[in-house]
């Protein structure tokens, strides 16, 4: 009997799924193991995951030295980023702080600030926080960041995407 060692890629890759068992047939030939086919559907999936999305804020964070911040990054959150916010006092003293200590969690970078934290946030514009408020569950729930969005004026549907990007742009 075989024992097959599962390694991890690295922490907490779950769609690792180890070192395939060395080929074991009757005749001697190399046969692949079965196992082979869900290793390359496991590779697969792990490059198509976007665990990072790009946006750009409608108006744009203001540094202490009075540099504007607009383009930034968000990263997939975690059950633990969910429920940390559960035990601040902050967020307990005031509910919706909430939102606040849940996207400092999230936003790896704004601009040339990747140091977001808390009091970041705070200064940032309410429609910057409602933007990424909207993005996060964007990301977090329905896995993209497009919108389903129909023209005032002729009534066409089309989809945009709040990533940011600019029409004509790659």
């Amino acid at each position: 009997m075989r024992r097959r060692t599962v390694t991890a890629g690295g922490p907490g890759d779950p769609f690792d799924v180890g070192t395939p068992p060395a080929p074991d047939t009757a005749d001697g030939r190399d046969a692949a193991p079965a196992s082979t086919v869900s290793a390359t559907s496991a590779e697969r999936d792990r490059h198509e995951l976007r665990t990072e999305f790009e946006f750009e804020l409608p108006r744009g964070y203001v540094d202490d030295e009075g540099a504007l911040h607009r383009r930034g990054s968000m990263r997939l959150a975690t059950a633990r980023d969910e429920l940390r916010p559960q035990i601040d006092l902050r967020v307990k003293e005031n509910p919706a702080y909430l939102s606040v200590v849940l996207l400092s969690q999230v936003i790896t970078r704004l601009g040339t600030v990747t140091d977001v934290h808390a009091g970041v946030v705070e200064r940032m514009y309410a429609t910057d926080v409602a933007f990424l408020q909207d993005f996060y569950r964007r990301i977090n729930s329905e896995g993209h960041t497009h919108a389903a969005v129909t023209c005032p004026l002729c009534h066409g549907s089309f989809e945009v995407d709040l990533s940011g990007g600019r029409l004509g742009e790659s």
